[in-house]
């Protein structure tokens, strides 16, 4: 096993939970497995998240194009004008550095045949088929630079989620998303530099809150769970819920030297985070 995860990554990454603060030492009968079926749950996370992003991902890709083209039309030379796009002077050095990207693919990359296709057969590249190719941090970048009549077009397709709101969750689900991607740690993560919105969810669950601010529910797991039952379909939210309720339900059967409470409190998920269903967005 440390041949195949490295050292770092399963011990140095796992390990913490099992450490007695005081002591700074393994807290008794704490075995190898222990930490494995740790790393082996969040392994499993990660795919279950992942699976979840990217149905995110597209659709967000496709509620871009189809917003912008509706009031810009489809030849690429809209999507590569700086007059199509927010005009605030703080912007305009990532409007311009999108747009260079945006003219790399529809006129240069010839790696995808797809873009290769509609450049020879058309001497056109839609925005529908270069955001193909657009990662979900490129994506979440372009939605914060369109215009506020496309921000408003793409958050209508959500209920209750404003586009103020939405450019919350997109960069948020970003850094989860990088996470999952780059093998990180996921169950415990925290963001740093930014936070989910405040919902309707974390009012009606009661929330604990410190001053003003609530306490879960803003930068940890239980934040993304919440931006996954405003941005997937229902019958997708609760696909997703039941797998991770299984996930959990699964790893606490295994060991037993991390509580189920314990497992719940590192993600930021309240003990009845399963009652999220009940109340309407």
């Amino acid at each position: 096993m440390l041949t195949d995860i490295s050292y770092f990554s399963l011990i140095g990454g796992y390990k913490n939970l099992f450490i007695n603060p005081m002591t700074r030492k393994y807290v008794g009968g704490t075995t190898f497995e222990d930490v494995l079926a740790l790393y082996h749950f969040d392994e499993e996370l990660r795919a279950l998240t992942f699976n979840y992003l990217i149905k995110v991902e597209q659709k967000i890709r496709q509620l871009i194009s189809d917003s912008f083209c509706a009031s810009f039309g489809e030849n690429q030379s809209q999507y590569l004008s700086s007059v199509n796009y927010n005009q605030s002077p703080k912007l305009s050095h990532d409007v311009t550095k999108l747009i260079s990207i945006l003219d790399y693919h529809a006129n240069k990359n010839t790696e995808k045949p797809y873009l290769v296709h509609q450049r020879k057969v058309y001497g056109n590249v839609p925005l529908w088929v270069t955001t193909k190719i657009l990662t979900f941090g490129q994506l979440s970048k372009f939605y914060g630079l369109l215009q506020h009549r496309q921000q408003s077009m793409i958050s209508k397709a959500y209920t209750n989620v404003s586009e103020k709101a939405l450019g919350q969750y997109l960069g948020c689900l970003t850094l989860f998303r990088n996470v999952c991607a780059h093998n990180e740690r996921l169950f415990s993560h925290n963001l740093v530099q930014r936070e989910f919105p405040d919902t309707t969810i974390h009012k009606k669950m009661n929330l604990p809150m410190t001053g003003s601010m609530y306490s879960i529910g803003k930068r940890d797991y239980f934040g993304l769970v919440i931006a996954f039952r405003y941005l997937l379909r229902r019958d997708e939210f609760l696909q997703y819920k039941h797998s991770l309720k299984k996930l959990i339900d699964q790893y606490c059967k295994k060991s037993q030297r991390l509580t189920k409470s314990d497992l719940l409190d590192q993600m930021g998920l309240p003990s009845d985070w399963e009652n999220i269903t009940k109340y309407k967005i």
